[in-house]
């Protein structure tokens, strides 16, 4: 298998990797896969305010994830799902009192 293969193949991975063990946050499992936008936002912020790893304030720290996983996974996503987690932070700004 040739360098170039496998470093592919290696980094199709990495993203995966960064929401499952993230520094930012302790996720619960499958938090991206729910319908909808209010329970996604719901998870991410009990997830930001638990977390005793993150580096940034819990708002931050959830709105970076989920622009992370839109950023990483958004080409594969089918529209629907993408507009579902585009909702998602404009809940999550309502979450946390956000303008």
């Amino acid at each position: 298998m040739s360098a170039t293969k496998k470093r592919s193949s290696k980094s199709k991975r990495w993203s995966a990797r960064v929401t499952k063990q993230s520094n930012a946050l302790d996720l619960e499992p499958k938090v991206f896969q729910s319908r909808s936008p209010r329970k996604i936002a719901l998870s991410l912020k009990r997830s930001a305010e638990h977390s005793k790893r993150r580096k940034a304030k819990p708002y931050q720290s959830a709105m970076s994830m989920l622009n992370f996983y839109i950023n990483r996974a958004g080409k594969n996503l089918p529209k629907s799902r993408k507009r579902t987690l585009e909702r998602a932070k404009d809940e999550l700004r309502d979450v946390f009192r956000r303008n």
